[in-house]
């Protein structure tokens, strides 16, 4: 008999099993699209005078290189919607439905159901329907063990009420919401700092933190779906950011327009203790710390100055830890002047 596929390292039945386990763990009509070569949504615009729709894809970076060595994928499919979804609302848009792509040597069905249940608890805390995703066998692409994962979310907004930051003025504040923690940025330097320099293991504990390190690192990435919703129908927000690689500064900057920067009132942060920790361990300095990192405020809200108390008592109302933690100046503006 001559060679076969799954000689070759590609195990279809495998792939078939897959999507047996994902149909089991999916519920009522999300079943019906899972196995065909493409996903059906059945779109509703009632409501809707010009609608749009909004597309972003992302991937966790090398967050999949802890969960791999810490044999713990449960909580990296949140960490993949979430970089999708939050990218999406950015522009005001509500998440319709969720892609994936799993890609690995040689799949494995235990490392496969931890990633495919935290993107369905991704999707339901997102209100998104899993759509349907892609799971690849390329042995001699990836080595043994290795995974790649990459996210695709659509959304819908009305044309008119698309968020992209051109009314955004001087004097607008921007309102910072709390992260989760490292979220999914800035772990290339955070694994460097911690276990590049021999200080720690991935199981070392930490008087300021109250799990294991690798545990403090994997924790999910926020999900702000439903708290950016919920405030779009009552405020007028001017500019959304989400906090991701390049830091505060350089995700709040890319939104406003020509001539103007922000103000940033770093003392009105609060950062958790993971960042002192991975600063004091690498010895990273400050500023390079605040371009890589979230620290403590995972999306910005821009708002008129009169806007952001109203703001603030509602996210509180909803359990937020809302601060103002920046001014929208001239870009001229330096401070000290």
């Amino acid at each position: 008999m001559g060679i076969t596929y799954r000689d070759s390292g590609v195990d279809i039945d495998k792939g078939d099993r897959f999507v047996d386990i994902i149909r089991k763990k999916l519920k009522g009509v999300e079943q019906e699209n899972i196995g065909l070569f493409g996903g059906l949504f059945e779109l509703d615009l009632t409501g809707y005078r010009n609608p749009v729709l909004v597309a972003g894809a992302d991937g966790v970076g090398t967050k999949l290189l802890l969960a791999k060595e810490a044999q713990n994928f449960r909580t990296i499919g949140i960490d993949l919607v979430a970089m999708c979804v939050n990218d999406i609302i950015t522009l005001g848009a509500r998440p319709l439905f969720f892609l994936d792509y799993i890609a690995t040597a040689d799949f494995d069905l235990d490392t496969g159901s931890q990633i495919i249940e935290g993107i369905i608890e991704g999707c339901r805390c997102s209100a998104c329907r899993l759509l349907g995703g892609e799971t690849a066998e390329m042995p001699g692409v990836y080595a043994k063990g290795d995974y790649e994962l990459a996210g695709f979310a659509v959304g819908i907004v009305d044309r008119s009420e698309v968020i992209d930051g051109n009314s955004v003025q001087e004097g607008d504040l921007l309102v910072g919401l709390r992260s989760s923690g490292i979220h999914s940025n800035g772990l290339s330097l955070a694994r460097r700092a911690l276990f590049g320099t021999g200080k720690y293991v991935y199981a070392s504990k930490h008087v300021l933190l109250q799990k294991t390190l690798v545990e403090e690192l994997l924790t999910p990435t926020r999900i702000y779906v439903e708290t950016v919703i919920d405030i779009l129908k009552r405020v007028q927000i001017r500019g959304i950011a989400h906090i991701t690689g390049g830091g505060f500064e350089g995700n709040v900057t890319r939104l406003l327009p020509n001539g103007l920067g922000i103000e940033i009132f770093w003392d009105e942060f609060d950062p958790h203790p993971i960042f002192t920790v991975i600063q004091r361990a690498g010895e990273v300095d400050l500023e390079e710390m605040r371009k890589t990192f979230n620290m403590g405020v995972g999306m910005v809200l821009i708002v008129r100055k009169e806007e952001a108390e109203p703001l603030i008592a509602m996210l509180r109302e909803r359990g937020e830890e809302p601060r103002i933690v920046g001014r929208v100046r001239s870009s001229l503006y330096r401070k000290g002047k």
